[in-house]
């Protein structure tokens, strides 16, 4: 009895002194393997740790680096700064504004959709709340609107890449939700278990991320009845049509060339025509031909015909079996293969042409160090965070945890409210990556075993995690638009203006809870 007293003292200080020591500001990966290591050797001084636990970490790292649903991550993160620096955002924000513009409240509900287009190309949070705030903000602070209402609807939108796919909190959430789950099958008894996909999770949080947009832009048009002052319209000659020459061309020329991507890259992971990872690099090199397309100041007949091309390559993965390791190739088949390989060829002369139109731009060197120092980041963190795992582990920290969670009064649901409030607390304080590494390693299992959805728990989390990003005094997208607002909007009124947005994700996240088949229903249609 001593003795388990013991490990769970360590295992208790282990986990509350690594909570300590990161809001102290050490870098994340490092406090996550030296707390491990320093509690671990202590243990193991005093008998309560068995060092075996951290013999299994050089087959971790291993099984990491081999992961090939993690390949996603730097090619997301490519596709996301591509898209930033090809000024994507700003021809949207300007046409969708003005389109927009006649309805008070249309510059707050403009944003928002801008915020879930770049969501689902882009999904970089930092880059479309920097963006959005350059831009917008000025705008609407000009127009008369409310700095607190402004501050809120751009930090909100902003974030809206965590949620809707792609997204790279979802890869990174999918597999530590997929190895929870296999981990909880194997406790139950179940040694061949459905596997949960990342491209589960994808589909899973499309309906509750456009539920969030459709909130956003209620309250936008509540806002617009209520207070009528706090979001007026633009002037007839900022308007669509207006002065300025802007027209419907202008707003097609700005709109189609993210939804076309948007449609390559979503729709492929949801025809099942491609994996995640294979969606990520379609997405990385459709932003590469937009980029050049963007950058090129006469007609780009080599782009347009390599983006076709890629459309048409998407399409005979869909009906041609392209394979041609085969002893018999049917003549089918064989034009398709043939048809593939022109494709491919039309594909790598327009990418050519538009990776020496970014190059030359001194664009491309940029997104490249960008790419690789956040990806870099995640992977070093991964690292951490696994030895982390095993050392709470060995400290027997997932015993304690499941004895708590499955002794609560009311079961599975009060389990459920539980680990969401905890994740809701500590988004406060921490990054959403260090949540997702360090909290659902431990709970995810547990909660897992209780005949929970794990699509469902996936998106549950993941749109709690998003507010980690709109709640003070850390959150991210705070501090990123404060960055870029004038001296005149106070950091009182950025804080005051995401208050009503996290109460909305809130209340979809209670929204979600009641209705599960939100989450789950589009996967069991898609991939039954």
């Amino acid at each position: 009895m001593s003795d388990l007293v013991t490990t769970e003292v360590f295992a208790g200080l282990m986990f509350l002194g690594t909570i300590i020591v990161l809001l102290a500001g050490f870098p994340v990966a490092f406090t996550l393997g030296g707390s491990a290591l320093l509690f671990g050797g202590i243990g193991w001084l005093f008998g309560a740790f068995d060092m075996a636990f951290v013999s299994a970490m050089p087959q971790r790292i291993y099984g990491s680096m081999t992961n090939e649903v993690l390949i996603a991550v730097p090619l997301f993160v490519f596709m996301g700064i591509m898209l930033e620096r090809s000024k994507v955002a700003e021809e949207l924000l300007e046409s969708m504004g003005k389109l927009f513009g006649p309805m008070r409240g249309g510059l707050g509900i403009s944003v928002a959709i801008v915020g879930a287009l770049l969501a689902a190309s882009t999904g970089i949070v930092g880059a479309t709340v920097v963006t959005m705030g350059l831009l917008s903000l000025p705008t609407m602070l000009r127009r008369g609107y409310d700095p607190k209402l402004a501050c809120g609807t751009i930090c909100a939108s902003g974030t809206l890449g965590q949620i809707i796919p792609p997204s790279i909190v979802l890869v990174l959430l999918g597999d530590q939700i997929s190895n929870a789950y296999q981990d909880a099958q194997r406790a139950l008894g179940n040694w061949a278990p459905e596997p949960v996909s990342v491209g589960d999770l994808f589909a899973g949080a499309l309906i509750p991320g456009l539920l969030l947009v459709g909130l956003y832009i209620l309250y936008q048009l509540l806002m617009a009845v209520v207070r009528p002052k706090s979001c007026p319209a633009l002037p007839a000659d900022e308007r669509l049509g207006g002065a300025d020459g802007t027209s419907i061309a202008t707003l097609l020329h700005a709109l189609i060339p993210p939804v076309v991507l948007i449609v390559a890259v979503l729709g492929s992971i949801l025809a099942g025509v491609a994996t995640p990872t294979e969606a990520a690099a379609v997405g990385a090199v459709g932003a590469i031909l937009l980029a050049g397309q963007r950058m090129t100041t006469g007609p780009a007949w080599s782009i347009y015909a390599a983006v076709a091309a890629l459309i048409l390559l998407l399409l005979l993965t869909s009906f041609v079996d392209l394979r041609v390791a085969r002893d018999v190739i049917p003549a089918g088949d064989m034009a398709g293969i043939v048809l593939a390989a022109a494709c491919c060829a039309v594909i790598a002369w327009g990418l050519m042409a538009s990776v020496t139109k970014v190059w030359n731009a001194g664009t491309l060197k940029d997104v490249m160090r960008s790419t690789m120092m956040v990806t870099s980041m995640v992977f070093i963190i991964i690292v951490g965070a696994g030895l982390f795992s095993l050392v709470f582990r060995g400290f027997g920290g997932e015993e304690m945890v499941h004895h708590f969670l499955t002794n609560l009064p009311g079961g599975t649901v009060t389990a459920v409210i539980v680990v969401m409030l905890v994740m809701f607390v500590l988004g406060f304080f921490l990054d959403f990556i260090e949540i997702v590494f360090v909290v659902v390693p431990i709970v995810g299992p547990i909660l897992l075993r209780m005949d929970i959805d794990p699509v469902w728990l996936g998106v549950m989390m993941a749109m709690n995690l998003q507010t980690s990003f709109l709640t003070p005094p850390f959150g991210f997208a705070l501090f990123y638009l404060r960055g870029v607002a004038p001296a005149s909007v106070t950091t009182g009124a950025i804080y005051k203006g995401v208050i009503p947005f996290v109460i909305i994700q809130i209340l979809a996240l209670g929204v979600l809870a009641l209705f599960p088949e939100l989450a789950t229903w589009l996967p069991n249609l898609i991939f039954g």
